[in-house]
């Protein structure tokens, strides 16, 4: 879905893959390495386009969102204390998009983030978990896109694809390569998961 401008091929042992965020982090500002800021992005693209994509309201305008937030990682992570990355990063990317908004003159009031103006398919969504009112549905996108970073990677790529980007259940099978059961098994099982997490308490 995005080019890939960060290349994790070289000069990282592939067990960097999987460490945590902060041992990622303090590597990144030891050495200098990109390719570490490149780990980062392949962990979180699915992520920060899905933010992008829910203020921008537009799929190539979020793909260049993207690109540009990631880009500007190399500074920000050499020069700020950062703790949880995802929380940051969830912060980064918003900010960054309300900026592109401001400079367009496209900001909408709060109370004008209504279901009309979202994704059609991601409401339909969120209401099918639960039937929120109107006025909180921009505070359960934040709940739900939290929840989602803790479901399983094929639950939550399927999902995100389907809901986000509304990729048919076919297209969301060429696209990740699972089967047709697969996905549906997988969209299933993402939707129970969020809908018991969305009803725990959020701390």
């Amino acid at each position: 879905m995005f080019i890939k401008i960060f290349n994790t091929s070289s000069g990282m042992d592939s067990s960097g893959q999987h460490l945590p965020d902060s041992e990622i982090i303090k590597l990144y500002k030891k050495t200098g390495y990109p390719e570490w800021v490149g780990v980062l992005f392949e962990r979180y693209t699915h992520l920060v386009f899905g933010i992008c994509l829910k203020y921008l309201k537009d799929e190539e305008d979020s793909k260049d969102a993207v690109m540009e937030i990631f880009e500007s990682l190399f500074e920000d992570l050499l020069i700020h204390d950062v703790k949880n990355f995802k929380s940051w990063l969830y912060s980064v990317s918003k900010n960054f998009c309300l900026m592109q908004l401001r400079k367009l003159k496209i900001i909408p009031r709060t109370e004008d983030i209504t279901q009309k103006k979202m994704n059609h398919s991601f409401v339909e969504f969120m209401q099918e978990l639960h039937p929120y009112k109107e006025q909180e549905i921009d505070e359960m996108f934040n709940k739900l896109q939290e929840a989602m970073g803790k479901l399983k990677p094929g639950q939550e790529r399927c999902i995100e694809l389907m809901y986000l980007q509304e990729k048919s259940y076919k297209e969301v099978a060429e696209i990740t390569g699972y089967n047709l059961n697969q996905v549906k098994s997988y969209i299933q099982n993402g939707k129970r998961n969020l809908e018991r997490m969305l009803k725990q308490p959020y701390e």
